[in-house]
């Protein structure tokens, strides 16, 4: 990568190479629900030297074949991968995550009254999650499914759907993301960045472990489906209307 990948966007950096998404992580860029922002825009969003992400982007090791570039994949093997990996993890997560702030709650709330709100902050989030990823594996996903099949097909038809574009669906999903990760970055904040404090206990250095693993999952996850999933589904259906 060179200084004249300041104008690719950070999420077309991480779609190509996922590794780009820990160099990003360190310096605070936002690559999934910004990731339609250059790399230039980024860094100055995040107030992060360009000239340091670029040198740390360029120091990732030279990686045979582009088996890593998830935007070869077709949608259907995207969909699988975001139910299978990304949908399966935080359904997997919550309860654990859930009974760790309830215990420090009710063993460290007196010390650290903000573990009530973390606690309230996660439970809210956590309904919102699972709501936001049943709409998908219910409506958008098979839709998108259905759009690959017709294409497949070679059928000079438009699939049609209920809700008209599927612009509109992407356009709610991706509002709700925006929406999980402003709820995730007020869990960071009142966690100080998931920090455990000096009288801290085994569980909490575990439970911020586990929020800070919950949050990189998520940032991936809403990556792959706003930077990748999306765009491919758009243009499916923008080349059925033609």
């Amino acid at each position: 990568m060179s200084e004249t990948h300041a104008n690719t966007t950070v999420g077309d950096i991480v779609a190509s190479d996922f590794r780009a998404a820990g160099v990003f992580e360190r310096y605070g860029i936002d690559f999934c629900c910004g990731g339609r922002q250059s790399l230039g825009e980024a860094c100055r969003a995040a107030d992060a030297n360009p000239e340091a992400v670029i040198r740390d982007l360029e120091a990732l090791p030279a990686v045979a074949g582009k088996d890593d570039d998830m935007t070869t994949w077709p949608v259907t093997s995207l969909i699988e991968y975001i139910e299978s990996t990304h949908h399966a993890y935080v359904r997997e997560a919550i309860p654990r995550i859930t009974g760790f702030l309830e215990k420090l709650v009710e063993v460290h709330g007196a010390r650290h009254p903000e573990l009530a709100f973390t606690e309230a902050a996660f439970r809210h989030l956590a309904v919102d999650l699972v709501q936001h990823m049943r709409k998908e594996e219910q409506v958008l996903f098979p839709f998108i499914r259905d759009l690959d099949d017709h294409q497949k097909s070679h059928l000079c038809s438009t699939l049609m759907s209920p809700f008209g574009s599927v612009e509109n669906p992407i356009r709610m999903m991706e509002h709700e993301h925006r929406e999980a990760g402003d709820e995730l970055a007020t869990i960071r904040e009142l966690t100080g960045g998931f920090v455990t404090p000096a009288d801290g206990c085994t569980t909490y250095r575990v439970c911020m472990s586990e929020l800070r693993a919950f949050e990189r999952d998520l940032h991936r996850h809403v990556h792959v489906e706003n930077n990748i999933l999306f765009p491919k589904a758009v243009a499916l259906e923008e080349q059925q209307r033609h």
